[in-house]
């Protein structure tokens, strides 16, 4: 079992910036290809970005891409989200997930794949 627990998000004015952590507890963090999803109101889940557990391969859906940063310290169990030049479209709950994998540089933008998932974190960009 790995526990996933995001924090970081808030309310921020367009052209701003937020960092999102996920601490993960449980199960060895480094086995662990991550994910930043994010859902907002009558929406579906959608993808953000996703880390293999080397850090070797990052992938980002196009409408962050040049403004998002995914990371991850595997030292410290944590994936951060660096966002910046936030944009009102990108208000929306936050979750992190984790997939169990031991392929090196595995990373997949599909959501079913993905084991366990935190609780979320709201973030909110006013115009």
């Amino acid at each position: 079992q790995v526990q996933l627990v995001e924090s970081g998000g808030g309310l921020v004015q367009a052209g701003g910036s937020l960092r999102l952590s996920c601490a993960a507890s449980g199960h060895t963090f480094s086995t662990y290809a991550m994910g930043w999803f994010r859902q907002a109101p009558g929406k579906e889940r959608e993808f953000v970005a996703g880390i293999s557990w080397t850090g070797g391969s990052i992938v980002y859906t196009d409408s962050v891409k040049g403004r998002f940063t995914i990371s991850r310290d595997n030292a410290k169990n944590t994936v951060y989200l660096q966002m910046n030049s936030l944009k009102p479209e990108d208000t929306a709950v936050y979750y992190c997930a984790a997939e169990l994998t031991y392929s090196a540089d595995y990373v997949r933008d599909v959501p079913t794949t993905y084991d366990y998932w935190g609780q979320g974190t709201q973030v909110t960009v006013s115009s």
